[in-house]
């Protein structure tokens, strides 16, 4: 496996403000010489901390037990504990205000993709994605939008609808509880938009696009983003195969 390169190329924060607390980052792989990698990429800006290393899930358990994280940058093959029943733990509800996951894997493939968003991961990458995406990637993730590896987005959204079948007909009466606009910005998101181009598409502020993202996750009874956009796909307001912005 390997990490991330170097952080030559790395994205600025922006208009960061130096006062503003970074986003808390605990690195969750087996081998420290990645762990290592990340943390030397990472630790070049200015908004990313990391807070805390494990070489495994279960002792990444042990240190959300003492360790305040936003953010959990974690492997999916590893000893004692996976990456993916790691996830499926931190988020089960057992840490108050659990942090967002980042599954990483060397490989391509779609079980790994589905078995983390189903756990409830906030992203899934590929080891090899440059230090630009990876930093761009925690920010997104934090702020609350999904990060799916372009390579296999597609394919994990058609699987998704393979695997349900009659969703459409069961969940498609729940999209009468949004308004026009909240359908508008739930069909943006699951075509892959983030929240300030979904705000560009629709001329309005991007608060007003979280403020309208935060009442559709709490009317359809959903916990983040990935699964708003999983609805979307179940309900047949997007149809697996149509043009997205993810291709």
């Amino acid at each position: 496996m390997s990490g991330p390169q170097s952080p030559g190329g790395a994205p600025s924060a922006g208009n960061w403000a130096e006062d503003e607390r970074p986003v808390r980052v605990l690195l969750v792989d087996d081998q420290e010489l990645v762990r290592a990698g990340f943390k030397m990429v990472l630790d070049a800006q200015p908004d990313i901390e990391v807070v805390g290393e494990a070489g495994d899930g279960a002792q990444a358990l042990e240190r959300l037990r003492s360790t305040r994280a936003d953010v959990v940058l974690m492997d999916v093959r590893m000893p004692r504990m996976d990456g993916i029943e790691t996830t499926r733990r931190i988020v089960s509800g057992a840490y108050p205000g659990p942090p967002k996951v980042i599954i990483l894997t060397t490989f391509d493939l779609d079980e790994y993709a589905f078995a983390a968003i189903k756990a409830g991961a906030g992203g899934f990458l590929l080891k090899d994605a440059g230090p630009a995406q990876l930093i761009e990637a925690i920010r997104a993730v934090h702020s609350g939008d999904a990060v799916v590896a372009p390579s296999t987005t597609r394919r994990l959204l058609d699987r998704f609808a393979m695997h349900l079948p009659d969703a459409e007909q069961k969940a498609g009466g729940k999209l009468d509880a949004l308004t026009e606009r909240e359908r508008e910005v739930l069909l943006l998101v699951a075509r892959g938009l983030s929240n300030s181009e979904i705000a560009g598409r629709l001329y309005v502020s991007e608060a007003t696009v979280k403020t309208h993202m935060g009442r559709i996750l709490t009317k359809l009874g959903l916990r983040d983003r990935v699964q708003a956009v999983v609805f979307a796909y179940e309900t047949g307001l997007v149809k697996s195969g149509q043009n997205s912005h993810l291709d």
